[in-house]
């Protein structure tokens, strides 16, 4: 096969995904289905991420066929000039191998009545499952005509097999298509993250009203301006107090001077998303207390960093923020030393619960929080019971996962700060939390996502212009 053609990238995975079903093993992927939005409008379709992985197709109504052979069947739409002028032009089955390199394509409304035929003598089925509702239901209702056949010789599939296990070890992997398309849309997300900075620091200068949509506003002008498809997950842009809500969603809540603004905020671009968090000063500056904590998370989170490398483990960045972020919290008084010991005692506690209380990182890819196994495969037996401090349930901890070069996290430490007794008022309604996406490598990582200024001289600076 022309390792030239764009559809080489598909091709090759479909073969070592092939090569795992094991002898007679057959799959079926469905891409996502089409979401009524209200009366005659959808939703924004969506591909399902396993199946574009394996095809490179954006159409609804579409599966995909694979043997362990290497046969490939796409079912899709059929042509249709009448539909094609109100939704647009179709693939259609006839052009669908020579354009996407499968073997065969057929319309999608016979579906029904060839998978059966697929199926049959086939000895075991694999579908991903908790993934589609009413899929295992379908597989079902497909292998029932092949269970009536077995009087004249036919073989049904004594197996169903679950499809996540092996494409989500596959997809942990990034290869360098992914990494480059990650890269750009890394590099569109630190644009728009620098527009809304700038953007909220004119517009208070110029004395006007500036709410949380406005920012939200230039998030997406951003985006669709460097050519993204749609933003990867909702925008989190959120003033003052709204900080301290970790998935708060951008509205109209005032952006006033001396507050803080956080925005988490990533494009999707080709299939795979961007994660960013910033927070930084509505006008431009950061006050005292502000700057405290600020630089508190950001030394945490180059800790955290620091301990992103091929052969660490995938709690290590977790462990080194929250080592910072302890100690810390105890110097600033965030933390009572008398009445909460010192950093070990705060870390075995979870003392620091109240102010963080989320892991400092997360799987990207297709999906914002991608797929793949936070636990090492090859060591899945050793299991440790603990009693968890805080909630006093009894916890099942496995190793973490080893981390390997390719694999894409994002790495974002923060702290929250609510109005509580025995805290500094100084630091009251205030939330910081600093993300960047990061590329494993075998000495380290590679931070994608650093377009948009870190360090709180970097972000002045920027908002100052």
């Amino acid at each position: 096969m022309d390792n030239k053609n764009p559809h080489f990238i598909y091709a090759q995975r479909r073969a070592r995904l092939a090569a795992q079903l094991g002898a007679g093993g057959i799959a079926i992927v469905p891409t996502a289905p089409g979401q009524q939005r209200n009366r005659d409008s959808d939703f924004l379709f969506r591909h399902d991420s396993y199946f574009y992985y394996l095809t490179g197709f954006t159409e609804p109504n579409a599966w995909l066929v694979l043997t362990a052979e290497g046969e490939s069947t796409l079912f899709c739409n059929p042509k249709d000039a009448e539909r094609e002028v109100w939704d647009g032009l179709r693939l259609g089955p006839e052009a669908a191998p020579g354009a996407l390199g499968v073997t065969a394509a057929l319309s999608s409304t016979e579906l029904d009545t060839r998978l059966p035929k697929l199926l049959e003598n086939r000895s075991a089925v694999w579908y991903p499952f908790a993934t589609h509702q009413g899929l295992a239901g379908r597989v079902n209702e497909w292998l029932q005509p092949v269970r009536a056949r077995v009087r004249f010789g036919a073989m049904c599939p004594e197996q169903q097999r679950d499809l996540c296990g092996p494409l989500d070890e596959m997809r942990l992997i990034k290869d360098e298509h992914e990494q480059d398309i990650m890269r750009r849309a890394a590099q569109i997300s630190a644009k728009a993250h620098i527009r809304a900075m700038q953007r909220s620091a004119s517009m208070l200068r110029a004395g006007q009203d500036v709410r949380e949509y406005h920012l939200d506003a230039e998030l997406l002008h951003e985006f669709r301006q460097q050519g993204s498809q749609y933003p990867a997950y909702g925008s989190i842009v959120a003033a003052g107090a709204n900080a301290c809500i970790l998935h708060y969603r951008a509205d109209a809540a005032p952006i006033r001077d001396g507050e803080l603004v956080l925005i988490d905020a990533g494009c999707e671009l080709d299939g795979y998303a961007s994660d960013i968090t910033r927070t930084f000063p509505a006008n431009g500056k950061f006050s005292g207390p502000q700057r405290t904590l600020y630089d508190l998370v950001l030394a945490s989170q180059e800790a955290a960093v620091a301990a992103t490398k091929a052969g660490a483990r995938f709690n290590d960045p977790h462990d080194a923020t929250v080592a910072v972020l302890a100690q810390g919290m105890l110097d600033i008084g965030l933390l009572d030393k008398n009445k909460v010991g010192n950093a070990q005692d705060v870390i075995a506690n979870r003392s620091y619960f109240p102010f963080y209380m989320h892991r400092t990182g997360h799987w990207l890819g297709m999906d914002v929080h991608d797929c793949g196994s936070y636990i090492e495969p090859s060591e899945l037996g050793q299991v440790k019971e603990r009693k968890d401090a805080l909630s006093g349930e009894t916890i099942k901890d496995r190793p973490s996962r080893i981390l390997k070069a390719g694999m894409v996290l994002t790495i974002e430490p923060g702290l929250y700060v609510r109005p509580t007794d025995g805290v500094p008022e100084q630091f009251w309604n205030i939330g910081i939390r600093i993300e960047d996406d990061a590329i494993v490598t075998e000495t380290g990582c590679e931070l994608i996502s650093r377009g948009v200024p870190v360090t709180a001289d970097e972000i002045e600076a920027l908002m100052r212009d």
